[in-house]
């Protein structure tokens, strides 16, 4: 009787909590689909200023904008962009092991600039990286009011040359059954090397002036679909993790409906072979 209990017991704690995950998976289905759509608005924008940016090439010397300057990389700084919240299956170990990655291969120094609480909470337990700044991802809408602050930091430092490097960690939203960790050099801004031997493009006022606003807005959409592609990477890792914890909690409760049937069986079948062995008791007497 005390083993059926007991399986009676685990069968209402794993029901429980499966009706938590199930919930916690539609939560995470419905916030994904906004930000999917958020993710995938400002790819249009993005591709137009690069393509801008590679025909501004072919007139204006990009090296002598400060912002695409190479350097020897001696000091390097990352932006780190995880979550606030765990919960989501390996998102964030992921992140974490591509900033490791990175501490490895960086001769230097390595500062941390992290947007997520789970990054600020990851560099408090391991030493050799030191983290200057720290976001949080709900704090504010993912906009340019996250994005540009996050960037002018990374450009100050760049820009004092505290920093030669500016790398940038996040995760890239391909579907909603595919994330992957991507860790790019997000300052000095990759030149481009075009070829073309097209008449150079008219720009107002001049092409240097659209050169280097043009590079500010993809910096600062950079910064930006880094963090809405890390909001809907990190639902879709929620809402996978939460799905398959509600089918393991399914198959533990079949296992244990199908345990507390046959301890019941066995407890009935007992029960009778003590009423049959006291009733022909009885009888002898």
């Amino acid at each position: 009787m005390a083993e059926l209990q007991a399986i009676k017991r685990r069968l209402r704690s794993v029901s429980n909590t499966r009706q938590i995950t199930k919930a916690m998976q539609l939560v995470a289905a419905s916030k994904l689909r906004r930000a999917q759509m958020a993710a995938l608005a400002p790819q249009p924008y993005l591709a137009a200023i690069r393509d801008m940016l590679s025909r501004l090439g072919s007139s204006v010397d990009a090296a002598q904008s400060p912002l695409y300057q190479r350097r020897e990389a001696i000091n390097a700084l990352a932006i780190v962009v995880t979550a606030d919240r765990g919960l989501a299956g390996a998102y964030n170990n992921n992140i974490f092991r591509e900033l490791s990655k990175l501490q490895r291969q960086t001769g230097g120094e390595l500062a941390i600039i992290t947007v997520g609480k789970r990054g600020s909470l990851h560099l408090s337990r391991i030493t050799g990286i030191d983290e200057i700044a720290a976001y949080e991802m709900d704090s504010r809408d993912a906009d340019a009011g996250l994005a540009r602050p996050i960037l002018a930091e990374a450009k100050e430092l760049f820009l004092s040359g505290k920093c030669d490097v500016v790398h940038l960690i996040s995760t890239r939203f391909v579907s909603s059954s595919v994330q992957t960790v991507d860790s790019r050099q997000l300052l000095p801004v990759a030149s481009s090397d075009s070829s073309s031997t097209a008449a150079s493009p008219e720009a107002e006022p001049n092409p240097e002036t659209v050169l280097a606003t043009a590079t500010e807005r993809l910096l600062e959409a950079e910064v930006y679909l880094s963090i809405v592609e890390a909001r809907a990477s990190e639902q879709a890792a929620r809402m996978l993790a939460m799905m398959n914890a509600s089918d393991n909690a399914s198959d533990i409760i079949d296992d244990l409906t199908l345990a507390r049937n046959n301890a019941r069986q066995s407890a009935i079948t007992q029960e009778l072979a003590e009423i049959s062995g006291g009733a022909e008791a009885v009888s002898n007497n």
